[in-house]
């Protein structure tokens, strides 16, 4: 659990259960090293790192649900799971599918990877009207539910940035070169 302040009356609540309870960093790791076929990894933020990479270093197939382990540390979790033997393997439904369509054939064939945009809530904006947009305004975008770092990164194509960032170490995929990735509006 996230709140060492709530762990005791968790523990409590469930004695008996069979359940083991934890709080803290330290929880997470141990829970991550833990025998397991495959360790989801949904933890949000840097927080991730840690116990992702722990099931990486175990040499277990790793989901990753999300991107902030490869965004900031992705050559060293690539590295050390590769040197592990773990399968890393992408949850979000764009990093899956690329995942998916390197698989299906010769990857030397794969000329590029295209990362689809919307263009975000401002898409159909003037550059001018975009120049002024307030925060309240990237706050309220018009189909998703989020809080508001996610829309603020959705609303100003940040979010874009970072996959690309999350494709380069999954997939070592180079811009610039013959597997270029690049980022088109829909």
């Amino acid at each position: 659990m996230g709140d060492p302040a709530a762990y005791a009356e968790l523990k409590a609540e469930l004695s008996g259960s069979g359940i083991t309870v934890g709080a803290g960093e330290d929880a997470l790791v141990e829970a991550a090293q833990r025998p397991a076929d495959w360790v989801m990894a949904a933890i949000t933020g840097a927080a991730s790192l840690k116990p992702t990479l722990a099931a990486a270093e175990r040499g277990t197939t790793v989901a990753i649900a999300n991107k902030e382990c490869l965004v900031c540390a992705g050559a060293l979790f690539m590295r050390q799971a590769a040197a592990a033997g773990a399968t890393v393997l992408p949850v979000d439904s764009e990093h899956n599918a690329i995942f998916q369509s390197l698989t299906s054939g010769r990857r030397e064939e794969v000329r590029r990877v295209i990362l689809t945009a919307s263009g975000g809530p401002f898409r159909t904006w003037s550059r001018e009207a975009i120049g002024k947009v307030t925060v309240e305004e990237a706050l309220k975008h018009p189909t998703w539910v989020m809080g508001p770092k996610v829309t603020i990164d959705s609303a100003t194509l940040m979010n874009k940035g970072l996959e690309l960032i999350e494709a380069h170490h999954l997939f070592a995929l180079q811009p610039r070169n013959s597997m270029s990735s690049f980022i088109r509006n829909r």
